[in-house]
Parts: C-alpha cells; structure tokens; sequence
C-alpha cells in the first residue's frame, strides 16, 4: 500500500468493513480538505491578516485566544457539516455543538495545536479524536465526549511543517501520509509505524526541573550521566514545544516525551487536555507500537469528567514509559525487569 493516496488507502480500509467504518473514512476525508485550507494561512505567516491577532480574551481553557485559532476552529467545523457527525466539540468552545442528533459520530479536535509558538516559524497543526456518539433520549451532547480513550474509532493530527502531513491511525496500526502538491492529495509516505522499543532521545521541558516529582528528575537525573550513569549510554534531549511536532518526530525516530505534573500552580493534574490532545495522541502512538500513560496509569483507560480536564502525558518508546513507571512505583525495580505493560499496555502493577 505504499504510495496509496490517502483516498485510496481509506478506500481499501472500509472495503469489508461496516457502516460505522465508511462514516469514519468520510469524516477523515473531510478534514483532510479543510487542513489544506489550514495549511493555507499558517503558510501566509506575518503576512496573513489572522497571524497575530488576538481575540482579547481567553479560550474555553484559559488560554490565550489568537484570531488563527478561531479561523481554523470556524473552518474544520464548517468542513463536518452535513457529514455523518452528530457533535463537534473544539479547545475554542466551551460547549460541544450539535451538527446532526441521527448521526452517530463525534468529533474532538485541537484545531491549532501550538499556536502560541506560531510567530517563530514552528511547526503546528490540528490533532483530532472520533468517537462513536452516544446517542439515547437522556443522553446530552457532553456524554459523547467524556468516554474513555479506547473507545475512539479514530485519532490523528495533521502537521504544518516543511512537509503538510497527516497522522491517522483507524485502530489496526498508524500510517503517515504527505501532502504531494504535484498531485493536490496526500500519499502514504511511511507505512505501518513501529516505534523503536529503545531510545537514546527524550523531550522535556528542563527550565522546570525544581518543580517536578523526585521519580521524574531521578529519570532525567540518570538520563544525563550519559555512559557513565546507570543507563550505560548517552541521551541527547530534544524539545520543539510543538505537541504535534515531538509527536512526528517520536513516530519516525522514536523517543519520549515528557509532560509530567507538577509543582506549579495549575500544574499538579498536567497541562495537556485528555480529550482532544492526550487521548488521540496516546491512540496513535499505541497503534504504533509505543505506549501512553500519565507516569503510571494508561491513558487511554482514563475516563475524563470533563471537556477541557488536563492530563499528565508521557508517551513514546514502550521501555523507556515502562521504565518512568517504575521509578514513580517502586524505584528499586529501575533496573531492565519483567515490564509492567502487557501486550496492548496495560499497567499490570
């Protein structure tokens, strides 16, 4: 399938599969049109009206709103209109919104993951989550997307970088497909991603080393004495501040990266949002091969309790999160041990 065009890939997915399955290909399909419009203005740069403006308030989850924030949320919702997508739920909004009650899909989604960095010329890009709806005459928009991160049917990101990518994983391994402007569609460009078990590679934010759990900086602690320490060899960090960004990179190289709790204010339950940042993350890295927890639980078994709940995030190369959650469990099992993830990364302690 190497070469495929996206179309056709999705195409060949839904072939034997059910309804459900061709709805899900519909709904990648549409917001792969509306990241090409996307890309179009994170592509303008200082020279777009919406680049650097700002709204003058905050969005649903306390951060600055920029103008491109809103533009892109208005554009990937716009995109979903009419397909089978029963509710849309955005970092933008407070409220999931209502597109179609007979459908039976929901959709979460960042719609421009680092954003904040955008005027440096970093990559950025859209992750998102697709749900099956819960549908029923109690049932509110909410309950779609406060379920568990294994029920998703779907997760990806689209990458606005030197190369417009797109991350997709349907729930049977993870595929990256490029953007060919030649022929005006993606193409699988990496096929079946398998994220090296072992690294030497791991991204954290080191300017907030005072402020984390001692089993955090005892691993970084070991990490940097290099061949002398007790790993036997030397680490190189790397951090785009870029989720999507890390995420690509950890894909195509492996690695770990590190969003852990801690002590600051605001901090202590994690930074990132499980709905639409961690549990589409998680999905695609665990499809391929790697694992997600939040240093000791895995994510995808968390059910959140609301849109907007914040996360702790280490994922990436299956040894180095199993070994993480052993330093926060018992640091006397450090060493390279029975793990403590089974075969589909359950936490087994």
């Amino acid at each position: 399938m190497s070469g495929a065009t996206l179309e056709a890939y999705l195409a060949s997915r839904v072939a034997t599969g059910d309804d459900i399955a061709r709805e899900v290909a519909a709904v990648v399909q549409r917001l792969a049109t509306a990241a090409l419009d996307v890309r179009k203005l994170v592509n303008q740069g200082a020279l777009g009206t919406a680049f650097n403006g700002t709204r003058g308030g905050s969005n649903s989850d306390g951060d600055l709103q920029k103008d491109l924030d809103v533009v892109c949320d208005g554009l990937f919702l716009s995109c979903l209109q009419g397909a089978p997508v029963a509710c849309y739920a955005s970092e933008e909004l407070d409220n999931p919104v209502l597109l179609d009650p007979n459908a039976r899909l929901a959709v979460a989604i960042d719609p421009l993951d680092g954003s904040s960095n955008i005027d440096t010329n970093v990559s950025v890009g859209t992750i998102f989550s697709v749900l099956p709806a819960v549908q029923g005459p109690d049932s509110d928009l909410m309950q779609s997307f406060l379920q568990a991160g294994n029920r998703q049917l779907a997760a990806g990101f689209f990458l606005y970088g030197p190369q417009t990518a797109l991350v997709l994983s349907l729930g049977k391994g993870t595929e990256i497909f490029i953007f060919s402007s030649r022929l005006g569609c993606f193409v699988q460009g990496y096929k079946s991603v398998n994220i090296a078990e072992r690294t030497s590679e791991f991204a954290i934010n080191m300017s907030n080393y005072r402020h984390w759990e001692e089993a955090v900086r005892l691993y970084v602690d070991d990490c940097l004495a290099g061949a002398e320490g007790p790993r036997e060899r030397d680490f190189n960090m790397r951090w785009i501040a870029s989720l999507v960004a890390d995420t690509y990179r950890i894909l195509v190289r492996g690695g770990i990266f590190l969003y852990p709790a801690d002590g600051r204010k605001g901090y202590s339950q994690g930074r990132l949002r499980q709905v639409y940042e961690a549990n589409p993350i998680a999905f695609i890295v665990e499809n391929a091969g790697g694992a997600a927890t939040t240093s000791v639980t895995r994510i995808l078994d968390l059910v959140p309790e609301n849109l907007h709940q914040r996360v702790p995030l280490i994922f990436g190369s299956r040894r180095e999160v199993e070994r993480i959650a052993r330093y926060h469990v018992d640091p006397n099992m450090i060493g390279e041990r029975a793990p403590l993830f089974g075969k589909r990364g359950l936490f087994r302690a």
